[in-house]
C-alpha cells in the first residue's frame, strides 16, 4: 500500500494520465484536469489507501494464522474432503491423490531420463532441464510475428493427421494472436472461445513480453493444450452442440475441461508432432508441473505441509524459478483442491481409453472414442466413466 500513500504527486501512478496529456488540449482544460486529478488523489484515494493499510496492519495480519493448509482450521479436513470431491468429481481421498502424485512424478522423471540419455547429455536431469531452458537454439526468434508463425506451422502439421484421430471438428474458426500489450507482462498463454453461433473465431493468445528470451521448447504441447485439439475443440464443440441443455454450454467442470486439454498434450505423436525430442521433453515438463500439484496440494491441505516444504518439493522436481514456484504454491494455499483437477481428469480419460482398447480390441476406434468423450459437454468423471462403459458394451454387442 505504501507507494499509493507516500509517492509524490508527480510520481503517483494515478497521476500518469496528466503526464501524458495530449498537447492539443486547451490550457484551460489542462489546468482543470490537473487540479481535478490532484484533488482526487490527495483527498480521496490516498486517505482510502491509508485506511486499507491500517486495516491490514492492525486488524487483518494480527488475526492471520501461521499454518499453510486448510486442514489446520476448524472443520478443515472435512472442508478439504468436500473441495477435493468438488474439484475432481470423484471420491478420492487426499492420501490416494498424494500417492498417485508421487507415482506420476516418478514415472515422468523416468521418461525425462530417457530423453536426456537419447540426446547423450552428460549431467543430471536438473542440469538437462536448465540446459534446455537456457539454450539459444530454443530462443531463435527476433520478431513476435515469427513466434505466431511457429504456432501456425504446428497447426498446419497436425492438420494432416487430425482426420486419423478425430471424426468431428468445431464449426468455429481458430486463430493465434499475440496477447494485448496492456496485459502481456503478467499474462499466460490462454484460449478464449469464439461465439456460440461460430461467427467469431476462437483465439489462442500468446504473451511475448520479450521476444529474444522466448523459449519454444514446449510450444507443441502448449498448442495441443490451449488450442487444437485441446480447449478449442472441447469448448467449441460443447458450445455448438444444440442438443445439450443450456447449463452445459459454459465451461462448467474444470476437471473435464483441463483434464481433456492435458490429455490432448499426450496425442502429439499420433498427430505428427514431437519428432523433435526436445518438444517431447517440453510435454513431459508440462505434465510434471501438473503431477507435482497432486503432491503439494494434498501435502499442504491434507498432510500438514508448510509452505516451505511445498516449495522445496517443487524445486526438487522441476526447473522453474523459486519466484515462480512460490507464486504457484501460494495459489494452491489459497484455492484448496483446484490444482489437482488437471491431472485427475487427464488420468481418467487415459484410463478409459486403455480400458476401451483392451476390451474392444480390433473393434476399437480412436475417432469414435474421442467423439464419445467430447459429444456430451463437460461431464463429472463418474458420469464419463458410465458413458464410456456403456459405449464399450454397446460396441462389443455390435
Amino acid at each position: 500500500m505504501e507507494p499509493f500513500i507516500s509517492a509524490p504527486l508527480q510520481q503517483h501512478i494515478f497521476y500518469t494520465p496528466i503526464l501524458n496529456m495530449p498537447a492539443d488540449f486547451s490550457e484551460a482544460d489542462q489546468k482543470r484536469l490537473t487540479q481535478a486529478y490532484a484533488d482526487m488523489i490527495n483527498e480521496k484515494l490516498i486517505p482510502k489507501y491509508q485506511q486499507l493499510k491500517d486495516f491490514l496492519v492492525n486488524v487483518y495480519l494480527p488475526a492471520g494464522r501461521e499454518t499453510s493448509g486448510i486442514g489446520a482450521v476448524a472443520h478443515g479436513p472435512e472442508t478439504y474432503k468436500y473441495l477435493l470431491r468438488l474439484s475432481t468429481t470423484t471420491n478420492m481421498t487426499a492420501d490416494e491423490i498424494h500417492e498417485l502424485g508421487l507415482k506420476e512424478v516418478e514415472r515422468i522423471e523416468r521418461e525425462m531420463e530417457k530423453v536426456k540419455e537419447a540426446m547423450n547429455f552428460k549431467g543430471d536431469l536438473k542440469a538437462f532441464i536448465n540446459f534446455i531452458r537456457t539454450s539459444k537454439e530454443q530462443m531463435p526468434f527476433t520478431k513476435p510475428e515469427e513466434i505466431i508463425a511457429n504456432f501456425n506451422s504446428i497447426h498446419e502439421r497436425l492438420n494432416k493427421k487430425l482426420g486419423d484421430v478425430f471424426e468431428v471438428a468445431p464449426k468455429a474458426g481458430f486463430e493465434v494472436r499475440r496477447t494485448e500489450a496492456f496485459r502481456e507482462a503478467s499474462a499466460s498463454a490462454e484460449y478464449v472461445p469464439g461465439s456460440k453461433d461460430a461467427t467469431r473465431s476462437g483465439t489462442f493468445y500468446v504473451p511475448i513480453p520479450d521476444v529474444k528470451s522466448y523459449n519454444k521448447f514446449a510450444d507443441e504441447a502448449l498448442f495441443l493444450h490451449e488450442a487444437i485439439p485441446g480447449h478449442h475443440y472441447q469448448l467449441s464443440l460443447q458450445q455448438e452442440n444444440t442438443e445439450l441443455p443450456e447449463f452445459l454450454h459454459p465451461e462448467s467442470m474444470g476437471v473435464f475441461v483441463e483434464g481433456w486439454a492435458l490429455y490432448a498434450e499426450s496425442l502429439g505423436k499420433e498427430l505428427g508432432l514431437y519428432e523433435d525430442p526436445i518438444q517431447y521433453f517440453g510435454m513431459l515438463s508440462m505434465e510434471m508441473h501438473r503431477a507435482i500439484r497432486l503432491v503439494v496440494d494434498t501435502g499442504i491441505h491434507g498432510k500438514g505441509w508448510t509452505r516451505e516444504q511445498a516449495i522445496a518439493y517443487s524445486l526438487e522436481h522441476e526447473a522453474e524459478s523459486e519466484a515462480d514456484i512460490t507464486t504457484e504454491i501460494e495459489r494452491y494455499m489459497a484455492t484448496p483442491g483446484q490444482a489437482v483437477s488437471y491431472k485427475i481428469g487427464q488420468l481418467k480419460i487415459k484410463e478409459l481409453r486403455a480400458r476401451a482398447e483392451k476390451e474392444l480390441g480390433d473393434k476399437f476406434s480412436i475417432k469414435e472414442f474421442h467423439s464419445q468423450v467430447l459429444n456430451s459437454g463437460s461431464l463429472p468423471l463418474v458420469l464419463l466413466d458410465e458413458k464410456i462403459s456403456g459405449w464399450i458394451k454397446e460396441s462389443k454387442a455390435n
